[in-house]
């Protein structure tokens, strides 16, 4: 786990930082900004987000689907706890904490902001930080390959649907034009060009060619996600300086989510004797979040300045902590596993 992996938390805390200063100090740059859409697609933000997911999507070998069928225990947890738990807990979660727990203390249109954006974060199961979680555990890397590349085939089907739905039961409205388009832009397009990125890459030079290109897109993808974090927070600015407990606010429901569903799923696999290799990527990757889908669409669905990009951003300043902590937890527990 690289420097940057390893203190996210710290950057995106920086990127905060940063971005909250300079929408005070220059508040018509982040206008212009602002004004540079069509559709609700701000184009500044849409090349920030292509640089993060891009390198990630090129990770994804769907070549890996024909072994769904070896060691099925661990896959059938982490789809089943990906989509048809984790999306309607963090609704539920959402609506528990901002329509009743923290009704006094937000406007009631903002509170359907941050369900919007913490349903968006639920129905996006982690894509590339798995790798770096399984890694940490031993994991089995191949077996969490085929994981990856199984949810993101079902993610470009599954995704719009579940949100559309849970943003239609908790009552906000569906613009399902601008749905499709987020999912078209930010799923199905990169993911068509990085697999025939990957395609290209491995008959120019094999797996090691691979390796070296994205080892160079790197960077790029680190300043993709800081920048999208700069430019929101420089939105936001006033809005968190007026009242910063938001973002305490809406990482209270997010941790709930993250620890209790490593807990289901982590609990599952040990009860069904999953082996500790496969068990602990396959609680991970379903406690971890694609918050870079999230952060585009809520960006494309609601607009820069919204509470919804905000709760999938404070979203990402959460993760790398819990996560490293669910690490920690499954390397400790590692022995209460079989080891084949």
């Amino acid at each position: 786990m690289g420097k940057f992996e390893r203190y996210l938390s710290l950057w995106v805390a920086a990127a905060i930082a940063l971005g909250i200063g300079l929408g005070q100090m220059l508040p018509g740059i982040f206008r212009d900004l602002a004004s540079f859409e069509y559709a609700n697609v701000n184009f500044p933000v849409a090349v920030l987000i292509w640089a993060m997911v891009l390198p990630m999507m090129m990770g994804v070998d769907f070549s890996t689907l024909k072994d769904v069928g070896k060691k099925p225990k661990g896959l059938m947890i982490t789809l089943i706890v990906n989509w048809f738990v984790k999306p309607f807990s963090m609704a539920a979660l959402g609506v528990l904490f901002f329509r009743y727990v923290f009704a006094d203390l937000i406007p009631a249109e903002n509170a359907n902001q941050y369900i919007a954006g913490l349903i968006l974060l639920g129905a996006a199961p982690c894509t590339a930080m798995v790798f770096v979680w399984s890694q940490l555990t031993r994991g089995d890397p191949n077996y969490t390959l085929v994981q990856v590349s199984v949810n993101d085939a079902i993610m470009v089907f599954a995704f719009a649907p579940i949100v559309a739905v849970l943003l239609g039961v908790t009552e906000l409205s569906v613009p399902w034009e601008t749905l499709i388009l987020s999912v078209g832009l930010y799923v199905l397009l990169p993911l068509a060009a990085g697999v025939a990125l990957r395609s290209f890459l491995l008959g120019r030079g094999g797996e090691p060619h691979l390796h070296r290109f994205l080892s160079h897109m790197k960077p790029l993808s680190i300043i993709g996600l800081l920048g999208t974090v700069i430019l929101l927070f420089g939105f936001q600015g006033r809005v968190i300086l007026s009242d910063p407990l938001i973002i305490v606010l809406i990482s209270v429901p997010i941790l709930i989510q993250s620890y209790a569903i490593f807990a289901l799923a982590y609990g599952a696999a040990w009860a069904w004797k999953v082996p500790h290799n496969i068990a602990a990527p396959c609680a991970l990757i379903g406690t971890s979040n694609f918050f870079e889908l999230a952060v585009a669409v809520a960006i494309s669905l609601f607009g820069l300045n919204s509470g919804a990009a905000l709760a999938t951003v404070v979203g990402v300043l959460v993760e790398v902590p819990v996560m490293l902590s669910l690490v920690a937890f499954a390397n400790q527990t590692r022995g209460n596993f079989s080891s084949d």
